[in-house]
């Protein structure tokens, strides 16, 4: 295929891909199956991550969790993120750094800690989760935090850096409500 054939073809996919689905997308993503990539590194099953995703080292995610445009998932450390979960664009998860590496002039290793995020949590857009970090199930990280600290079960959370703000009720019926603490 040459260059104008390609060219081409991605205007037809585009354009369909605009009317099905009323979406423009980066021409990877456009032409890449979410789900096969979720398949080939081993994700859990109906589990999507899309092409602009960067993927590093031990990634773990479970079933049914969409990891969104643009995110990065640092496993060199070792990354489990639990069934059911939404991570949203531009999300920067990592489990290592090269801070003391750095300001060592190279003297001191990179320093590595895992990270686990439950199940059933939503991790809003452009978030970063430091390493060593553990986030509990059912937890909502609001939009732009950056998470340094541990995030207890059931818990809104937001800032930078993010807190707790509040909580997550479940009833038996699956109804959902957000409570949050009064200052």
């Amino acid at each position: 295929m040459n260059a104008d054939e390609l060219i081409g073809a991605h205007m037809i996919l585009r354009d369909k891909i605009k009317k099905e689905f009323k979406r423009v997308l980066p021409f990877g993503d456009e032409i890449s199956d979410r789900w096969e990539k979720a398949r080939y590194l081993g994700f859990g099953e109906g589990s999507s991550i899309y092409d602009s995703s960067v993927v590093l080292g031990d990634v773990v995610v479970k079933e049914n969790t969409w990891i969104g445009p643009y995110t990065v998932l640092d496993g060199e450390g070792g990354l489990v993120i639990g069934a059911n979960c939404s991570v949203s664009a531009g999300v920067q998860i990592y489990t290592h750094d090269s801070v003391k590496w750095a300001v060592s002039g190279g003297r001191h290793p990179y320093e590595h800690a895992p990270v686990k995020i439950g199940d059933c949590c939503y991790i809003g857009p452009n978030t970063i989760i430091r390493k060593g970090i553990t986030i509990g199930d059912h937890c909502v990280i609001g939009a732009n935090s950056y998470v340094n600290r541990d995030i207890p079960g059931f818990s809104i959370a937001f800032g930078s850096p993010c807190e707790p703000v509040g909580t997550v009720v479940i009833s038996e019926g699956g109804g959902v409500e957000f409570h949050y603490n009064r200052k």
